[in-house]
């Protein structure tokens, strides 16, 4: 199996590659537009700041290569946020895969922090990518930024209200939280994600 975790200007790659290397898989880490094409699953990880990330998508064509894959492709985190129309970080207009919108986190509570950082429960689970995954399971989320709830979630959680913990649209899936860093509950989701057919 052909993984391509796309290289873009954005950390956290190297611990999703540890996280497939567990299961056996070794992916290959690319920008070519060629090598993602010819992938069999493409993962778009993602730990940053949507205008600049968006910008350096735009400048190598990388948008178009995404927005015209037909293989199975998860997002994570920023990289799921990307994959939503518009992120209020810095007005940025994002891929439009996902209709749902990006919207920071705001609340006069000041015990609640933000960023949220932390293990927090799923809810409302729904498409084989959390199959064998029970409600109120816990993942792990570093951000400050969220979706808001539509017709593509598949998950939920609750941090300063209600808000998309999963997305997922044809053959585009976006997580929210870090599987790569959600220990088993995290690794039954990319086992999942790996076993959708290509």
């Amino acid at each position: 199996m052909r993984i391509v975790i796309i290289k873009y200007n954005a950390g956290n790659i190297r611990s999703v590659q540890i996280a497939l290397e567990r299961q056996g898989i070794f992916p290959i880490i690319s920008d070519d537009p060629e090598v993602i094409h010819a992938a069999d699953k493409i993962i778009f990880p993602g730990v940053g700041e949507a205008s600049s990330a968006m910008a350096y998508l735009t400048e190598r064509s990388l948008d178009r290569v995404i927005a015209d894959a037909r293989q199975p492709f998860l997002g994570i985190c920023l990289g799921m946020q990307l994959m939503c129309s518009h992120s209020e970080e810095n007005d940025t207009t994002c891929l439009g895969i996902f209709e749902e919108n990006v919207r920071k986190f705001s609340t006069s509570d000041n015990s609640i922090k933000i960023p949220q950082i932390g293990w927090n429960s799923i809810t409302n689970l729904k498409s084989s990518l959390f199959e064998g995954i029970n409600e109120n399971s816990y993942c792990y989320f570093v951000h400050s930024y969220f979706a808001s709830i539509g017709k593509h979630t598949i998950a939920q959680t609750h941090y300063c209200g209600e808000y998309s913990a999963s997305l997922h649209k044809n053959n585009f899936y976006g997580v929210q939280f870090h599987p790569e860093k959600s220990a088993d509950v995290g690794a039954s989701i990319i086992n999942n994600f790996l076993k959708i057919p290509s």
